[in-house]
Formats: C-alpha cells, structure tokens, sequence
C-alpha cells in the first residue's frame, strides 16, 4: 500500500510541475479570464458544493468536532457568493510577474534588472477550512505557480468540489487544468511525501493548528513558508475612549470568534476610569462572551467577581477560537507591551488610545505581523488590506510577513543584459 500511495502522490506532483513550465507562458489576460471562469463555476454549481459540504459538516458534528471547528468548516450561499467576489477582485489586480523591481547599469555597460517570477510548484497542507482550496488555487493562479493542495479529512467533499469548479475553469480557459492537484488521501504519510518532494515542490505552505504546522515544520525537507496560530491582543489604554474601546473589542472578539484574527486577550491600563472598566466588562458579558479574568481584575471589580472566572496560567497562551476572552489588568503601557512579548504569537496585536504619543511606541515596540491603532485586529486579511485574497498569514520574518498575496508567491531572477562583455 504505501508504494501505491507513493505511485499516486508523486505521480499528481509531477503532472504539477509539468503544468508550472506550461502556466508560465500565459499572460494576465488568459490567468484573469480563468479567474473570472472560476468565479462563473463556483456559482453555477452551488447546489453542488453546499450539498458535498452537507456530507462534511454531517461527519464532523457525528465526530464531535466543537462549534468553532464548524463554523471555519460550514459552507453558505453567502460564503460562496464571497469567493465568487474574492476570485473577480483577484483577476483585478496587477499581476506581479515580469515586474521590474530594480533596474541599474553598471560601470562596465552591463543592464541588470530584479525581475519578478513565480515559485513554481507551490505545495499547502490546510484544516477544516474549505474557502482556503479556492484562495490557494487563485492566487496560485494568478502568479503562474502550480498548486498541490491537501486538506484535512474532514472536508474531503467539500474541497472535491471546489477543486473540480477551478479545473473546470481552468480547462475551458485553456490552461492546463493540471495545475492545480488535490491529494484526497487521508493518510498522514500523504502529507510527508509531499513535505519531501524536494526537487518538485518548491515550498510547502501548512495552514491550520499548531501540531499540524509543528508536523510539516518537522518533516519538511521542502522551504516552508510558516502560517501561524492567532493570540491576538487587544490593549486599552488609560487614554483610550469608551465608545471606540467598547467597538473594537467587541468587533475583534465577536464577529467571528473561529478565525486567527480574533482578540484572544484584552488588557486593560489600571488608571482607565474604574466605571469604564466595569462598563465594557459588564458589555462583554452580555455579549455572551466568558471572562477568564486576573486575579487583579476580580478584585478590582466586586461586583462582577461572581461572573470573572480566574484565569489560569495558560490562559495567556491560549488561542481559544471561541467566545472566550482571557482579561489582564495592567499597571502601565511598558507592562501591557512586555505581556504581549510575553504571550503573544507574531500575528496581529491593537492598541485603542486618544494619545498619539503613546500609540506610536506600541505600534514600534510590538513586534507582530500587523499592529494597529484605534482599529480591530479582524483586518488582518487579505482581502481587506487590499490583496484580493490571501494563501494564509505569516508570522515568520522571511520572505514574507503578515495577508500573504500574490507578492508572497513570486521569487526573483536576475536578467542580465550585455553587449560582449567579459570579467
């Protein structure tokens, strides 16, 4: 058996890398009318989609998985309304192949330009989430790289029928449809061989939790480009205002708890006014969500002291994914950044205060993919920087940081251009 699965994971990774030196010769305008193609698929088949992602989600719920899994797993009318939309803002941005990113001439006559140009085959490991098969295989796409995606179990049937709209798209677009492979083995060993396809796969991209990123991280005998947990913070600093702090907080831990966006901790400056703390902590109540509080924080609020749960030592480190919100009183804006450093995971950390002055110094002293200002940490997306979509959110420091758009799947070459010299 494991020759056979050898047999077939290698055999789709190499119809892959054949298909990268044949995607390479398609101008923007055949890439975008794919994408515009793909869009048109996803709709027209949506009964389709929904009902594979019926199967799914049927599985999931008899496994047990949690509400939060569920959610990141459940496909909408809505949701593949949004993909169509993500696919047709993709095709409108500028594609990053053949840009001249430098261009000098040197003493000796020599023409030298840094020019853009894919990776070539790219290889994704990804869980639960079923929009990622579409957001991988667009931005892939886009900048001429073939894509090998796997997905977890759990979604088999939905990322099938996403994978078979964007094929679809593809051939009847004129690209080669093999270009995009999706590997529906369920074996662990399916996702090894792909970490280990040095010499075919270019860079693995795992997407998902910590032991599936730690397990490609392990394995990998491939570049990885690391995505990373979420345990985004949200401070509220002694100067910040109630209407704004009460927004924000809400908007980053409630609009969609499952995602690696979401506020996973608020700490609170012990000089902001004590019956603006007790507001927004009776509102974040209300809200449904659990407060797993400080000892401080208990203390300070009597009257709340009965709906605190006592936070324990990993609630610091714990990306929850759902209506919980670990909550620190601090004693100064040093003690607030030095948490965050403490605790946090690189992704996305915010500060909501009305002094400039000390919102500069967080946002240069926190080091994190993306820190805000009187802003929710949920913008920490693709498609709401501006990207069209994103492959995931890096909160490694090389080659790429932060929404990873079409720029994070392109490399550089070197054209050199002469007129007979020699060295």
């Amino acid at each position: 058996m494991e020759s056979t699965l050898n047999e077939q994971v290698y055999g789709q990774i190499k119809l892959a890398k054949a298909a990268s030196r044949k995607l390479a010769r398609f101008n923007q305008e055949a890439k975008d009318a794919a994408l515009y193609e793909a869009a048109k698929q996803l709709l027209q088949n949506e009964a389709a989609i929904l009902e594979a992602n019926g199967q799914d989600l049927i599985r999931a719920e008899q496994d047990g998985q949690p509400a939060a899994y569920l959610d990141r797993l459940r496909l909408t009318p809505e949701r593949l309304q949004d993909l169509a939309d993500s696919l047709r803002q993709l095709a409108k941005q500028a594609d990053p192949v053949g840009e001249v990113m430098e261009r000098w001439t040197r003493p000796n006559g020599l023409v030298i330009e840094q020019i853009r140009v894919p990776l070539g085959v790219v290889g994704m490991v990804y869980e639960a989430r079923p929009n990622v098969t579409v957001d991988a295989a667009a931005i892939a796409l886009k900048t001429g790289n073939a894509i090998v995606l796997r997905g977890s179990r759990s979604a088999l049937s939905s990322n099938l029928a996403l994978a078979e709209c964007i094929r679809t798209a593809l051939k009847r677009s004129g690209l080669p449809e093999e270009a995009l492979q999706y590997l529906p083995y369920p074996d662990h060993e399916a996702v090894d061989l792909l970490c280990t396809a040095t010499g075919l796969i270019d860079v693995i991209i795992p997407r998902g939790g910590a032991s599936l990123i730690q397990r490609v991280l392990q394995k990998s005998t491939v570049p990885v480009l690391e995505t990373g947990v979420g345990n985004c913070h949200v401070y509220i600093d002694k100067t910040a205002d109630y209407d704004m702090a009460e927004a924000i907080i809400l908007n980053a831990k409630t609009s969609r708890p499952a995602v690696c966006n979401a506020a996973e901790t608020l700490l609170i400056h012990q000089s902001w006014p004590l019956e603006l703390q007790d507001s927004l902590l009776a509102r974040l109540l209300s809200a449904g969500i659990e407060l797993r509080a400080c000892e401080k924080t208990r203390m300070r609020h009597p009257g709340l002291t009965n709906r605190l749960a006592a936070a324990a030592a990993q609630d610091w480190d714990t990306e929850y994914l759902s209506l919980t919100l670990a909550v620190a009183t601090v004693d100064s804006l040093g003690d607030a950044i030095g948490h965050i450093a403490s605790h946090g995971t690189g992704h996305s950390e915010a500060i909501v205060a009305q002094d400039r002055g000390r919102a500069e110094l967080f946002l240069s002293q926190v080091d994190a993919a993306a820190v805000y200002h009187n802003a929710s940490t949920r913008f920490t997306d693709g498609g709401e920087f501006g990207f069209g979509a994103e492959i995931g959110i890096s909160t490694q420091k090389l080659h790429a940081r932060g929404p990873m758009g079409l720029t994070a799947l392109t490399t550089s070459k070197y054209v050199v251009r002469g007129c007979g010299q020699i060295r």
